[in-house]
């Protein structure tokens, strides 16, 4: 099975990317937009808007508010993930408070996610 990217939402994608939260557009213009491997917003895989994708990494960054500790949105983002990990992405999960509390601790982690899935 490979990585589909379909149209059926292209134009949800390009909405989100205009209405980024605050944390989405802190990751983005502080970190990942200038990142020497390609990075896309809202990049639409396997039936998915994911927040942030890296096609030469096979990898997936999503940035979660506090509705995603929440039962149902647990059950369903391990659905995602799943669904994601079949098609050979790496899922990383990235809370809101993290990136508002920790921004650096966040960028060191991600930076130390992006080595080890190049070494691979």
């Amino acid at each position: 099975m490979g990585i589909k990217y379909t149209g059926d939402y292209k134009k949800f994608a390009r909405e989100l990317r205009k209405k980024m939260t605050k944390e989405e557009f802190k990751l983005w213009y502080n970190f990942l937009r200038e990142y020497p491997i390609k990075f896309y917003r809202q990049r639409v895989i396997s039936g998915y808007i994911v927040d942030f994708y890296c096609a030469k990494l096979k990898l997936a960054i999503e940035i979660d508010g506090s509705q995603h500790c929440e039962d149902e949105h647990e059950a369903s983002d391990k659905m995602r993930d799943d669904r994601l990990k079949a098609v050979g992405i790496t899922v990383v999960r990235i809370q809101n408070t993290q990136i508002n509390q920790n921004f650096s601790g966040v960028c060191e982690y991600l930076q130390l996610v992006f080595d080890n899935l190049e070494k691979q």
